[in-house]
C-alpha cells in the first residue's frame, strides 16, 4: 500500500479524527444544553450519530497514537478494509443526522414564523454546522481510507 495523508498511524490521520472527536462532542454539548431538543427527532438522531462518531474516532485515534508511538504506519489490507466500512458507515449517518436536523432547524425557526426560543436557536444553530464539519472531516477520511484500499 502507498503511503497517503491521512494514512492510519500518521499525524495527518490523528490530526483528522481528533477534530472528528471535538467537533462530535461540540455538536452534542451544543444540543444537550438545550431543554427542548428531544421534543424533535431528528436532534436525537443527530445526538446518536454524533455519540457514535466520538466512539468510532477516538477509536481509531487511539489507535494512531500507539501506531506513532510504535513509529508504524498501519497497512495491514484487513484493517483498512475494516476503517474503510466505518468511515463511511459513519460518514453517511452524520451526513443524514446534519442534513436532517438542518432541515428542521430551517423549518420550524425560520419557515413557520421565527425562532421562540432565542438562546436555544443558536445552539440549535451551533450543533447543526459543528454536524456538517464533522461530516466534511469524516468524509476526508473515508475517501483517503478508500483511497488507500484502491491503490494497495
Amino acid at each position: 500500500m502507498k503511503d497517503f495523508a491521512g494514512t492510519p498511524g500518521t499525524v495527518t490521520a490523528l490530526i483528522l479524527r481528533m477534530l472528528q472527536c471535538f467537533f462530535a462532542a461540540g455538536a452534542i454539548a451544543s444540543m444537550a444544553t438545550t431543554s427542548t431538543f428531544y421534543e424533535f427527532t431528528a436532534f436525537c438522531f443527530l445526538i446518536a450519530a454524533m455519540g457514535l462518531q466520538i466512539l468510532w474516532s477516538f477509536a481509531l485515534a487511539t489507535l494512531d497514537i500507539y501506531a506513532l508511538a510504535k513509529k508504524k504506519v498501519i497497512h495491514n489490507a484487513g484493517l483498512v478494509s475494516l476503517f474503510v466500512v466505518g468511515d463511511w458507515v459513519t460518514a453517511t449517518l452524520s451526513l443524514a443526522a446534519a442534513a436532517s436536523s438542518a432541515g428542521i432547524t430551517v423549518l420550524y425557526f425560520s419557515d413557520l414564523g421565527g425562532c421562540g426560543f432565542g438562546e436555544e436557536c443558536q445552539k440549535y444553530q451551533m450543533a447543526v454546522g459543528l454536524a456538517f464539519l464533522t461530516w466534511l472531516t469524516i468524509g476526508i477520511s473515508s475517501v483517503i481510507m478508500f483511497w488507500i484500499l484502491a491503490a494497495g
